[in-house]
């Protein structure tokens, strides 16, 4: 693989950024690079990922006030020029409240934080983020989060629907989209979207914690593989 580079954004309560540092310095040719939210400077980076955590301590709501430290202003220009951007579990729901991708994250169903291990299948594996795996594939992942309800508008879920914007679904181990599985209450247990354009997702499990045999999966490796292909023109 060509060498790539992957910014790795740091905000004040980010628990998972050396997390996505391991993953991502396990691939060959692959370099990552922290980012302190409090700067204007991407360094020349190929991609970007906002990592899980509790940014700003959650107050207010849950990314919006990383939303606006002064790093994400260089991130959604780096986005809307059509770069990668990835956002896990806090870093979903902050490119949510960026504007980046649409809907919201809300409380649980239930109201209470789920930190366990949970399948979810491919729906579109069709994107630069996905492509290394099947359709339908399932996936088992960890999920470690208290608002990670995804709700939107029906006329928004329809559109995500129609336009091949949801990446992942949370299902049963047999890839069915149960209620069971569902374990947070999201709109048509939705787990993962890309934006219109493609090149900016966000998901609740954490892929991080599933790249490697040691950690009880490695089923989100071909995450980053997808990507780091993608990166390298493989």
């Amino acid at each position: 693989m060509a060498d790539v580079t992957v910014g790795i954004v740091v905000f004040p309560g980010s628990n998972c950024d050396h997390d996505t540092e391991y993953a991502v310095a396990s691939f060959p040719g692959v370099k990552p690079v922290m980012l302190w939210h409090n700067d204007h400077d991407l360094k020349g980076c190929d991609a970007v990922i906002l990592p899980g955590g509790f940014s700003y301590g959650d107050y207010l709501r849950c990314g919006s006030i990383a939303r606006f430290s002064p790093l994400m202003r260089e991130v959604i220009d780096f986005a809307g020029k059509g770069r990668p951007v990835l956002g896990i579990c806090n870093g979903f729901q902050v490119l949510v409240e960026s504007g980046l991708l649409e809907g919201a994250l809300i409380r649980n169903a239930g109201r209470k934080f789920v930190s366990r291990q949970t399948t979810i299948s491919v729906v579109n594996n069709a994107t630069i983020f996905t492509d290394r795996y099947e359709k339908g594939e399932v996936l088992r992942v960890p999920v470690a989060h208290g608002e990670g309800n995804y709700y939107a508008s029906p006329e928004t879920i329809e559109s995500l629907e129609a336009n091949g914007q949801v990446a992942f679904r949370y299902t049963d181990a047999e890839g069915n989209a149960t209620a069971e599985a569902n374990f947070n209450g999201s709109m048509n247990n939705i787990a993962g979207i890309v934006n219109r354009q493609g090149n900016v997702l966000g998901l609740m499990p954490h892929p991080e914690r599933a790249s490697e045999k040691l950690l009880g999966s490695e089923d989100g490796r071909k995450l980053f593989e997808s990507l780091f292909a993608h990166l390298a023109g493989a």
